[in-house]
């Protein structure tokens, strides 16, 4: 996820350039870019620049609810998770720092139910998921068989290892928490 503040409806030329520095940022292009109809995507300068950079543009169906489904998810957890647990008033010119610090926790540190409880970093950098990397099991005796304990992930070690659950916070926001299981000495 990328982010950036307009203080008004982008144009073509806008999103092009943001669109652009996303991918310099990546180090490449996604296959695939879904977008509304709205005028600033359906502008001939910003399906150049989508050819430009071989991504192939795709529109949600009008009038059909969920057909960007993914994307108004990711908003409404923008908005929920990010903008409206701002704990105090923040000045415009800080409103891009905070998106970014949301993006930062969104792609590196929240699982995502839709990529099977991996991070939009794992994916796009191509890591071992951290719910597939060895763990520590703090139960003596653990349903190894349980249905429900999907997916299995490997024992580290020996069972009945107590653990510490670390919260620590994005650059000390409240609301952008990032929490790790540690060994206990």
């Amino acid at each position: 996820m990328g982010v950036r503040v307009f203080r008004g409806r982008p144009t073509a030329v806008a999103m092009s350039a943001f669109l652009a520095g996303l991918i310099r940022a990546a180090g490449q292009a996604p296959r695939h870019l879904i977008t509304d109809r709205g005028k600033q995507f359906t502008a001939r300068s910003f399906r150049r620049g989508c050819r430009r950079a071989g991504v192939h543009q795709r529109f949600g169906a009008i009038g059909k609810h969920g057909s960007i489904a993914l994307i108004e998810r990711s908003i409404r957890t923008l908005k929920e998770e990010g903008v409206r647990r701002w704990l105090a008033p923040i000045r415009w010119s800080g409103v891009g720092g905070e998106l970014s610090l949301f993006a930062d926790r969104y792609n590196g540190h929240r699982p995502h139910a839709g990529l099977a409880g991996a991070t939009p970093d794992e994916i796009h950098f191509g890591r071992l998921l951290a719910h597939h990397r060895p763990r520590f099991e703090p139960r003596a005796r653990w349903p190894r068989d349980a249905a429900c304990a999907q997916p299995q992930a490997p024992v580290r070690g020996r069972p009945d290892v107590p653990l510490a659950l670390e919260v620590r916070y994005l650059e000390g926001r409240a609301h952008l928490p990032v929490v790790a299981l540690t060994r206990v000495a």
